[in-house]
């Protein structure tokens, strides 16, 4: 299984309700297959403990873990723009005429035909992790396109499987500058020493902090001269550091020494029981815990609230929200 390190979470929608060995079996039409010497890229599910033909849902302490697998196949487009060259000058010396945008197009696509044979091959494993009682999907993505590849592909293999982003009732940027400006992190958290802030007008300036101390007037300064928070650092009740990021991601996650004093005993040579038992363990207590800090999740149609904002607006974000309870799905 590949470890949790960059995560995207997603809320599973109430609808959708399928046991484990109909999971696995609607997984199994969609199993991933190596590309052909032609093909550019394959993907599908493959097996999260790595033994061949085994399951492709493994369920640790109720808790389903997944891994998809995605496979291309890269072309230097340097490489590529020589051979069309070359055979477009070879068709000019044998017929006198140059080839228009179309021809070169054709000529491109056979190129890239006949040297994807010849490619380099790149696989990437994505572990994903659905928690069925809390109704939650982790993907282990830090890239939000690779993450909506294992949602789509899990949409059309799972009747009636749906998902949405989790969002948050405070902005994780207002949150975090909120932090920033009084060093006052939420219950159970403390700020560590990187992040990231950037200017919401026309200069778009960044300053970084890394291996820093961020309790420093400069870092306040920079927030009341209207810089917003992308990125900080944090670590959960000294067992999980991560860094939250203004998209509500959480990377660079690192389990911490004493997680691994309440993992499982395993005789197994891969311990992947272990592995995802710390994984989903601590994931499963620290992310209800951050969105608790965000003011917990947002309901459908209503605003998020900006920490920055003043007593009206913050009326008026309130307003909106109990006029949108009502509102339709």
């Amino acid at each position: 299984m590949s470890v949790f390190k960059n995560v995207i979470v997603y809320r599973i929608e109430a609808s959708w309700s399928q046991p484990l060995d109909q999971v696995e079996q609607a997984l199994g039409t969609q199993r991933f297959v190596p590309c052909s010497p032609s093909q550019e890229k394959s993907a599908g599910w493959t097996e999260p403990r790595g033994e061949d033909h085994g399951p492709l849902v493994e369920s640790v302490g109720g808790q389903w873990l997944l891994e998809f697998m995605v496979e291309s196949k890269t072309l230097p487009a340097s490489v590529v723009r020589r051979k069309v060259d070359e055979r477009a000058a070879q068709i000019e010396a044998t017929t006198g005429r140059k080839p228009g945008k179309r021809e070169k197009k054709e000529l491109k696509e056979d190129v890239t035909h006949e040297l994807l044979p010849l490619a380099f091959t790149r696989h990437v494993r994505i572990a994903a992790w659905i928690d069925p009682a809390a109704r939650r999907l982790v993907v282990n993505a830090s890239n939000p396109a690779r993450a909506d590849e294992v949602v789509t592909s899990l949409v059309k293999a799972l009747d009636g499987f749906a998902v949405t982003l989790v969002n948050t009732q405070v902005e994780p940027a207002a949150a975090m500058s909120g932090w920033l400006s009084t060093q006052e992190p939420p219950a159970g958290f403390t700020i560590d020493r990187e992040c990231e802030l950037k200017a919401s007008d026309e200069s778009k300036a960044v300053v970084r902090y890394a291996k820093h101390p961020l309790d420093i007037d400069e870092v306040r300064q920079h927030i009341a001269d209207g810089k917003r928070p992308t990125r900080l650092a944090m670590t959960w009740d000294d067992r999980v550091s991560f860094e939250l990021t203004e998209g509500l991601q959480l990377r660079k996650l690192v389990f911490l020494e004493g997680t691994l004093d309440d993992a499982p005993a395993s005789g197994k040579e891969d311990n992947f029981d272990a592995d995802a038992a710390i994984a989903t363990g601590e994931l499963g207590q620290l992310v209800p815990a951050l969105l608790e800090a965000l003011g917990g999740e947002m309901q459908l149609g209503a605003a998020p609230v900006d920490q920055a904002a003043g007593p009206k607006a913050k009326a008026a974000d309130a307003a909106e929200e109990l006029a949108d309870e009502s509102a339709p799905f």
